[in-house]
């Protein structure tokens, strides 16, 4: 069980569903605010932003991701400068957060921005792929004692255990499955990566989706992923390198409600005559009919009867009990047979 602000996400609770607003709104408050209230009104649980001092994560040299070449020419460092929000935009972001009542949560790319989101008290850290065996920025989040969702991207099994065990294996962690693509193609997705994430950690596991569309993140709910989180633009023709492998709010509000849709329909494991499912049963299922005029005092047989709709007091299931009984009354043809016919 991991509770992140109000909100406890356990194996029974519902999907926890994450607007990865990132980097998308290209160094802008208003445009980061637009996107708030987008996430709200499409039923996201929390949004996510990212902090980063440039300076501080990315050296002089660093060339783009070729992800990132798509829509810039510039070195790593001089597109993030335009990315980069303050302490001050992000402390404004955080109380619009609040006030609408979403979860503001942000993923620090160093150490001196996770002292600044501890400060901001942000309710859980995420560590994001690229930051798995960073081990000075994992020990200086242990030290907060927060929940921490861990992205594992690029990553195998011996790099998730030596990020945890430097975590301490804190109780209150998610691992997040993740392919580091932009888009992912869905043949790297590997979503039964759960079922090894679950049998080597005593953690929930969460999905962190980088393809395109919404199928993968109903595929990831009905496969027991506790989190969903996903890339989120007003417009993914807007400039920047992550609007081309997120979604529009009318894609994710889709997507959200697309899960919650799964969710009711995974139900439960007992096989149950369904209240919806009760009306059509009288309809469809099959009673005992007299296949043509019968006799009071003959004694039944297969010949003498018809298995017809609707169901009747006697199922057809229940023929054995029928054939070899006496009628105690005629029935015309057509006419249900009830048990009080019978001797």
């Amino acid at each position: 069980m991991v509770k992140i602000g109000n909100y406890i996400i356990s194996e029974r609770s519902p999907v926890y569903i994450i607007a990865e607003i990132g980097v998308n709104h290209n160094g802008s408050v208003e445009l980061a605010k637009k996107l708030i209230d987008r996430a709200v009104a499409a039923g996201a649980n929390a949004v996510k932003f990212q902090t980063f001092d440039p300076d501080e994560m990315v050296s002089e040299d660093a060339d783009l991701a070729p992800y990132q070449k798509r829509c810039s020419n510039k070195k790593q460092k001089e597109m993030l400068k335009h990315l980069a929000l303050t302490p001050g935009q992000l402390e404004i972001l955080k109380k619009d957060c609040d006030h609408k009542g979403i979860t503001w949560l942000s993923t620090p790319f160093d150490i001196k921005s996770a002292r600044f989101l501890n400060k901001l008290k942000v309710p859980a850290f995420k560590v994001g792929s690229g930051d798995l065996t960073n081990i000075p920025l994992l020990l200086e989040i242990a030290k907060f004692g927060k929940p921490i969702l861990l992205s594992t991207g690029m990553a195998e099994l011996t790099d998730i255990e030596t990020a945890l065990n430097y975590l301490n294996h804190p109780s209150d962690l998610v691992l997040l499955h993740c392919t580091s693509a932009y888009p992912a193609p869905f043949a790297d997705l590997h979503l039964r990566v759960i079922d090894t994430l679950k049998a080597a950690f005593p953690h929930l596991v969460g999905y962190s989706d980088h393809s395109s569309g919404v199928e993968i993140p109903l595929a990831a709910t009905a496969l027991g992923y506790k989190i969903i989180e996903k890339h989120f633009t007003l417009d993914k023709r807007m400039e920047g390198p992550d609007h081309r492998a997120s979604l529009e709010p009318d894609e994710f509000c889709q997507m959200v409600t697309g899960i919650r849709h799964v969710e009711k329909a995974l139900g439960t494991s007992h096989k149950l005559i369904r209240p919806s499912e009760a009306e059509l049963k009288k309809r469809v299922r099959k009673g005992i009919y007299a296949c043509k005029d019968l006799d009071k005092g003959i004694m039944l047989t297969e010949e003498d009867l018809a298995y017809l709709r609707p169901l009747s007091e006697i199922e057809a299931s229940q023929f054995q009990c029928v054939v070899g009984r006496r009628l105690n009354r005629s029935i015309k043809k057509g006419d249900s047979l009830r048990w009080s016919d019978l001797n």
